[in-house]
């Protein structure tokens, strides 16, 4: 799958997703864009987890500013960035953004989609939009805001703020900040700690956990559909085994 903007490296619990235009930075164009359309559909017709990083040291440092000034009222209306982020966000199983160097405007937003993000020390989270004269619409404006509250998330929308990774650790927009050496290996177990989970589990916890203003019956119709798998049966047997996880 790897294609001219992205390295694809497929296994068997998950896919490994590098965001590679070192010559603009990573940021994102039509191209990768539909190449990362077509990720989204391998992971629906086959769920894993995803890893979602970017290549010599930013994860992408904004989208391709020459291809957004040609674009007009028409293409806002299509939603291009914003339509793929609701895609990525959507995906069947967790999704998590290693975040090394700049992550500005779609860039940050892309990284904003993830489920969870792991920083560098080097990590710049930033939505300069209205200094082009346009917003961050591909989810910045409200999805941000859920993850940092409204005072920071306007901070950063109207103020210019950026967030550097200690920034980004204390108000919760990341998990963990870890050397850039380190970073990849650090998802990678993070991966591995979630993808010893019941992939079912993981599954409808997500949905449930992303569900709008939530409601008890949602919860009672995911785990009625839980208590009846195998892998809860033979799961719980190994507890009560003795063979604890």
């Amino acid at each position: 799958m790897t294609g001219p903007t992205l390295a694809v490296e497929e296994l068997d619990d998950r896919v490994v997703v590098t965001l590679r235009r070192p010559e603009a930075r990573n940021a994102i164009n039509a191209a990768m864009v539909r190449e990362l359309h077509d990720v989204c559909t391998v992971l629906e017709e086959r769920p894993r987890l995803l890893l979602l990083t970017g290549d010599g040291g930013v994860f992408a440092a904004g989208a391709d500013i020459g291809e957004l000034r040609e674009r007009g009222r028409d293409q806002a209306l299509q939603g291009i960035n914003s339509r793929l982020f609701d895609r990525l966000a959507r995906l069947p199983m967790p999704t998590v953004a290693a975040v090394d160097g700049y992550a500005l405007g779609g860039g940050a937003e892309l990284a904003y989609s993830c489920d969870i993000r792991l920083a560098s020390p080097a990590a710049v989270f930033g939505n300069p939009e209205p200094g082009l004269g346009i917003l961050a619409a591909a989810g910045a404006c409200w999805r941000l805001r859920d993850l940092v509250g409204a005072s920071v998330a306007k901070q950063v929308l109207l103020a210019g703020r950026r967030l550097d990774a200690d920034d980004a650790l204390r108000c919760g927009l990341v998990a963990e900040v870890v050397p850039a050496g380190d970073l990849l290996k650090r998802a990678h177990a993070l991966l591995d700690r979630m993808a010893r989970s019941a992939p079912l589990a993981l599954r409808l916890t997500k949905l449930v956990a992303d569900a709008p203003g939530g409601h008890p019956v949602t919860d009672d119709l995911a785990q009625a559909i839980l208590f009846e798998s195998t892998d809860k049966q033979t799961r719980m047997d190994a507890f009560l085994a003795g063979d604890r996880p």
